[in-house]
């Protein structure tokens, strides 16, 4: 069984952290013990974020973008620096594109370039960093977050949504490659969430019927204590509705 313990001994690395679904993930990981890495590009709000969750865990927060690469790099030497290893990585943050969502035929192509390296490059670079460390141990976790529109064709989605695909067969192939090794590569769709992002895709729509991002943040700790599961495509909603956590 995972125990209490066995989460007070985990380093995880969140990125995306001040706000949203990142942000109730590290409030439940922090109430847990965990040790936590935090990056969001608002250093005030991410600032804000690790003085709340310091009253329970010890916290690294680090403002930066995490396409960065110099930033990437940092963030990770900062964090094995500090606890000598990285146990979760969860792949949070997301580029959405302009806002409203326009359609591919007039999507900038540089606004399309900047939804790639957020969503598909940062999560793989962030990935190429720490995996060698877990698979050294034969352990760790990783999540990426998606979403149904990595999947499902929604006019305006275009850009986000080929972003969001291109990460799902990205882990997938991942995945293959870390058979064996003890490493396990979730996917992680968080459903509809009423966020500051959902907003920006649908100006003005009202979204108060949507569930908040503490609904689906327990799937992140279901899917870490179950220990078995190498690779799976998950929403997280549906965790949820279970009550399995």
């Amino acid at each position: 069984m995972f125990s209490d313990h066995s989460w007070r001994d985990r380093v995880a690395l969140i990125t995306g952290a001040s706000q949203g679904l990142g942000l109730e993930i590290a409030r439940l990981y922090a109430s847990r013990g965990v040790r936590l890495t935090l990056t969001a590009r608002g250093a005030e709000a991410l600032q804000a974020a690790a003085t709340e969750l310091q009253q329970s865990t010890d916290v690294l927060a680090i403002a930066g973008d995490v396409a960065d690469e110099a930033h990437a790099r940092k963030l990770v030497n900062a964090a094995f620096e500090r606890w000598g290893r990285i146990d979760i990585l969860i792949n949070n943050a997301s580029e959405l594109g302009p806002s409203p969502m326009p359609h591919l035929e007039h999507l900038p192509i540089g606004d399309f370039r900047a939804l790639l390296d957020v969503n598909v490059v940062a999560p793989l670079q962030l990935m190429q960093r720490i995996v060698p460390s877990m698979r050294s141990r034969g352990e760790g976790w990783i999540f990426n977050v998606t979403s149904d529109a990595g999947v499902e064709a929604y006019a305006g989605w275009g850009g986000y949504g080929a972003s969001k695909a291109a990460l799902e067969h990205l882990s997938r192939i991942a995945a293959k490659e870390l058979e064996g090794t003890g490493v396990r590569l979730v996917v992680v769709d968080p459903g509809e969430m009423n966020t500051r992002m959902h907003q920006l895709a649908e100006p003005g729509a009202d979204l108060s019927h949507l569930p908040s991002p503490a609904t689906s943040a327990p799937a992140f700790v279901k899917l870490v204590e179950e220990e078995s599961r190498r690779f799976a495509r998950v929403e997280a909603q549906k965790i949820a509705l279970q009550e399995v956590v």
